[in-house]
């Protein structure tokens, strides 16, 4: 088995058809092919399914593909900070939940780091990917919540998945509208009575949504829900369709939310507790303390 050989699994489930991802890989479909064949019978699992519509991962297959990308991000990392010709740059990577706050405790990180030459990374992405990415240490800190309705599942992977959560501030329930909603003028306001607008939610994209949810009332019924993965299409679907979104109340100086958006207290509780996330006995580089401390500065 080869990296390569993982590398080519990955891109095979990315990937509609093995022609496409073939032509992804500038390899040769039948040379592909026998690869994937070569792969299948070294591990002895049928990896993909094949037929005349094209291409699907068996259920063994998904396990399988599960563990490749561990192995692929664990290698790409190696591969980046001692193989590559930029081994002396200084590496961090955090991931997170969509909070402004942590992209600004980042962006005031690298302000005060005298580095002459880096490589960062910030990824804002699902829940689930945030638990892993720092599980497989693809970065060093992540930054998420929960809330009382997740709190015991969200705690059960922290322990599976050997990570210690350091607690940053508990915040109440808020609505974000645009500000020129029909309700933009309201200090307080029920779901009842935003029940005729469309809620705009990040998408988990997992089956398991409501507890990985990243907002409070992950588990309520709303009849009308949108679910983006992108803030600024989140706010522009908010101002088009006078949507709205569920919050922390938090707002940063931040040039997507400063003079747009208005914050109403929600009636219905469910607080959030939002902190930070590193795998346990992992020492802290430099940069991830300077990272902590910028976060902390958030602390109630």
């Amino acid at each position: 088995m080869t990296i390569l050989q993982l590398k080519y699994v990955i891109a095979i489930a990315n990937s509609s058809s093995m022609r496409e991802a073939a032509s992804k890989l500038f390899v040769s479909q039948p040379a592909l092919s026998a690869t994937i064949r070569e792969l299948e019978e070294e591990v002895r699992i049928k990896i993909f399914d094949r037929n005349n519509k094209g291409i699907s991962l068996t259920e063994q297959g998904s396990e399988f593909l599960s563990y490749a990308k561990q192995a692929v991000s664990q290698y790409e990392l190696i591969e980046e900070r001692y193989i590559e010709k930029d081994g002396e740059k200084r590496h961090f990577s955090v991931s997170m939940q969509h909070y402004v706050f942590a992209v600004h405790a980042f962006v005031n990180t690298i302000k005060k780091c005298d580095a002459g030459k880096y490589i960062y990374s910030v990824h804002e992405t699902r829940t689930d990917e945030v638990l892993t990415n720092v599980r497989d240490l693809k970065s060093e800190i992540g930054v998420l919540a929960y809330s009382k309705s997740n709190e015991n599942i969200m705690k059960k992977l922290f322990r599976e998945y050997q990570l210690e959560f350091s607690p940053l501030m508990v915040r109440e329930t808020f609505a974000y509208v645009w500000k020129e909603h029909p309700l933009a003028h309201k200090t307080e306001i029920s779901l009842k009575e935003l029940k005729e607008y469309p809620c705009v939610s990040f998408d988990q994209s997992s089956d398991n949504d409501f507890y990985l949810s990243e907002e409070a009332l992950g588990n309520y019924e709303f009849d009308k829900l949108i679910k983006s993965n992108d803030r600024a299409t989140s706010a522009e679907i908010m101002a088009e369709l006078n949507g709205y979104a569920i919050g922390t109340g938090i707002m940063t100086d931040s040039i997507t939310l400063r003079d747009e958006f208005r914050l109403i207290k929600l009636e219905e509780e469910d607080p959030l507790t939002i902190g930070y996330i590193i795998r346990k006995n992992h020492k802290v580089s430099e940069f991830g303390q300077m990272y902590i401390e910028e976060l902390n500065k958030y602390k109630e």
